[in-house]
């Protein structure tokens, strides 16, 4: 690794500009519904600007050596922790808005065991996100090594090697099919 590892759990700052992109964002919604009119000036006077303060101070996320947690909310408190070998995506988003407010999107995309047990979390204005999203990705491939006793594997590595023991499995239930039928 040409960087040093983080001590974990880490803890991860948020960008404080996200209260400002909230406030506008929520703004531009109501101004382009009917009823939003109405109540964009309580908004942008005064709701908005509590609203936005109180959601950034209860914006909370760790990453430890065996999972992802995340909390945010104001009334309705949400608590999301993944587990590292779930993970199977990190996507980094920053759109022409974002990019304004110096801020990115990390997307996580998680899998279950069934189609229905599928989760995916978004985090928003994450200070040093791109850092953030290597550290996740290197302890999630340590933790798979360390589980598995054996040096992080590369993807396409892996995925290789389950396509090859799929195809000898074939081989062999194929071979079996037809000494059955000549039998």
């Amino acid at each position: 690794m040409t960087h040093t590892d983080p001590e974990l759990p880490l803890r991860v700052q948020f960008n404080p500009i996200i209260r400002t992109y909230f406030l506008l964002y929520i703004a531009f919604i109501l101004l382009v519904t009917v009823i939003g009119i109405v109540l964009l000036p309580i908004w942008l006077l005064g709701v908005g600007q509590w609203w936005s303060g109180h959601y950034f101070h209860n914006l909370e996320c760790e990453l430890s050596e065996r999972s992802l947690r995340f909390k945010k909310g104001i009334l309705v408190h949400v608590e999301k922790t993944i587990p590292l070998e779930n993970i199977q995506d990190v996507t980094f988003v920053a759109g022409p808005l974002l990019r304004y407010f110096d801020l990115c999107i990390l997307k996580f995309e998680t899998a279950g065991q069934s189609p229905n047990q599928a989760h995916n979390m978004e985090l928003i204005g994450i200070i040093d996100a791109q850092s953030f999203r290597t550290h996740i990705l290197e302890q999630r491939q340590k933790l798979i090594a360390t589980r598995t006793s054996q040096p992080a594997a590369n993807p396409d590595q892996i995925l290789l090697t389950e396509v090859r023991d799929t195809l000898r499995d074939i081989r062999q239930l194929l071979q079996n099919n037809l000494n059955q039928s000549n039998a």
